[in-house]
C-alpha cells in the first residue's frame, strides 16, 4: 500500500451525525510549517476520523469492542504501517506522519490509537533489526491485513525496570524453550504475533536480555484474562504466559544479549508516538470544551464570554500547542537520524499531561454534563490517565531527561 492510497481516498460517509460538529481546522500558522504530503495526511486523517471512528467511539468504550472493521479500513489506506517501507507493502512515509495519523486516529477514539500504534511498533522494530527472512514472515503479510501485534516488555513484577525480565529462554537444540509471564501487553488478546524480551542468560542482568518473535497462537503459550481498565476499553490488556513453549531459534532477533538495547532504541520512538496519542485525546478535549461552551447559555449570554471560561480554554490550547511542537522536533531528529532520547521524553510528558489536564479541564467547562457518558469528556479523562503511565512513567520521563540534561551540561 503506497501513499496513492490516501490521495484518493474520499470519506464515504460525509453524512454521518458527528458528536462534536467542528468544521474549522485547527491552528493554521501551525499547519502551514507541514509540507503538502503531511497536510495532506492531517486532512485525511481527520476526515476518516470524523466520519468512520467518531461515531462508534462511545460504543467501543461502553460494550466494549474490539473495532476490527475500522482497523481493516485503515490498514487499507496504509496507516496502519506508515513508517513501513514501501517494498514490504507500507506506506514509506516518516516518523512526523506518524505522529499526526495517531493525534488524529486518538482524537476520535484513544483504543483505535493505541491498537494501530502499537502493531507499528512491532513491525516497526521488525524491520528496524530483523533479518529479511524476519520480515517475510512477521512484518510483509501483516502491513495491510489489519492484524494487530503486541511488544511484550513488562512483567508482573518488573514494572519500569525493563531489564528485570525473569520470563526466560534456554536454547535446546534449534529451538529456545520459553518460560515465564509477561504482563500488561497491549493487543494481546487479538495479536498474531508478539515481539517478546526474554532472558537468556540471567546472570548478565541487562546484557542477558534478548528478544524473540513468536507467532500466536503457539503450543505452551496461554493469553491470561483481560484486564479490566479505567480507560481504553476497546483495547485488550492481558498477560501472556509461556509453559515450556518451542520458539524456532531463528526467531531470534539479532543476537542474545543485545535485546535491552533494543528495546530502549525502540522506546525513543515509541514515546513520540504515545505523545501523539495523548495529544489526540487533548485535542479532543479542547474542541468538545469549545463547543459546549460557545452554545451553553448562562447569565443571558454565551459562556464562552465569561473570562473563567477563557482562562481555561487558553490554559489548554497553549499546552496542547506546546506538545505537538515537541512532538513535530522530537519526530523531525528521529527521522534525520539525530539523538532524541530527551526530546522524545520531554514530548511524552508534556502531552501526556497535557491530555490529563485538558480532559479534566472539559469536564470542569461542561460541569455536569461533563461527568455523564452523553458526553465524551468522562471517556477522554479516563482514556488520558493512562499515557501518563505507559511507554515509562512521568517520573521515568523526568529521570531521562534529566540525566541527559545532566550529561549535556557537564561534559
Amino acid at each position: 500500500m503506497s501513499f496513492s492510497a490516501l490521495r484518493t481516498w474520499i470519506p464515504r460517509s460525509h453524512g454521518v451525525l458527528r458528536q462534536l460538529q467542528v468544521q474549522k481546522s485547527r491552528n493554521i500558522a501551525c499547519l502551514a510549517s507541514l509540507s503538502e504530503t503531511h497536510q495532506m495526511l492531517y486532512k485525511t486523517c481527520r476526515d476518516f476520523t470524523d466520519s468512520e471512528i467518531i461515531p462508534v467511539a462511545a460504543a467501543i468504550d461502553q460494550k466494549p469492542y474490539f473495532p476490527k472493521e475500522i482497523l481493516k479500513k485503515l490498514a487499507d489506506l496504509g496507516l496502519m504501517s506508515i513508517v513501513i517501507d514501501e517494498k514490504y507493502g507500507g506506506t514509506g512515509l516518516d516518523y512526523q506522519a506518524y505522529a499526526i495519523a495517531v493525534e488524529e486516529i486518538s482524537r476520535g477514539s484513544a483504543s483505535v490509537g493505541v491498537i494501530s500504534a502499537v502493531t507499528q511498533l512491532f513491525l516497526t522494530f521488525v524491520q528496524d533489526e530483523g533479518t529479511e527472512a524476519q520480515k517475510e514472515k512477521f512484518l510483509t503479510p501483516f502491513t495491510t491485513s489489519g492484524d494487530v501485534c503486541s511488544f511484550a516488555l513488562s512483567e508482573p513484577g518488573n514494572g519500569s525496570d525493563a531489564g528485570a525480565a525473569t520470563t526466560t529462554a534456554q536454547l535446546q537444540g534449534d529451538h529456545y524453550i520459553v518460560n515465564g509471564t509477561k504482563a500488561w501487553i497491549t493487543n494481546a488478546g487479538e495479536s498474531v504475533a508478539a515481539a517478546v524480551f526474554v532472558s537468556t542468560n540471567r546472570a548478565l542482568k541487562n546484557k542477558g536480555i534478548s528478544c524473540i518473535l513468536v507467532p500466536k497462537p503457539t503450543e505452551g503459550l496461554t493469553v491470561g484474562k483481560r484486564e479490566s481498565k479505567m480507560g481504553i476499553k476497546g483495547s485488550s490488556t492481558c498477560q501472556l504466559i509461556f509453559e515450556d513453549c518451542k520458539i524456532p531459534k531463528e526467531n531470534l532477533v539479532g543476537e542474545e544479549g543485545k535485546g535491552f538495547k533494543q528495546a530502549m532504541k525502540t522506546l525513543d520512538g515509541s514515546r513520540i508516538i504515545v505523545a501523539a496519542q495523548a495529544l489526540g485525546i487533548a485535542q479532543a478535549s479542547l474542541e468538545l470544551g469549545v463547543d459546549y461552551a460557545s452554545k451553553r447559555q448562562a447569565f443571558g449570554k454565551s459562556i464562552s464570554k465569561l473570562q473563567t471560561i477563557q482562562n481555561k480554554i487558553a490554559d489548554m490550547a497553549h499546552r496542547i500547542e506546546a506538545a505537538r511542537l515537541l512532538i513535530w522536533r522530537a519526530a523531525w531528529l528521529k527521522d534525520n537520524n539525530m539523538p532524541m532520547t530527551k526530546q522524545a521524553s520531554m514530548a511524552k510528558l508534556a502531552a501526556s499531561e497535557a491530555a490529563t489536564f485538558c480532559s479534566h479541564t472539559a469536564i470542569q467547562i461542561l460541569g455536569g454534563m461533563g461527568y455523564v457518558t452523553d458526553m465524551p469528556a468522562e471517556r477522554y479523562y479516563r482514556d488520558s490517565r493512562v499515557t501518563e503511565i505507559y511507554e515509562g512513567t512521568s517520573e521515568i520521563q523526568r529521570l531521562v531527561i534529566a540525566n541527559q540534561v545532566l550529561r549535556e551540561l557537564t561534559q
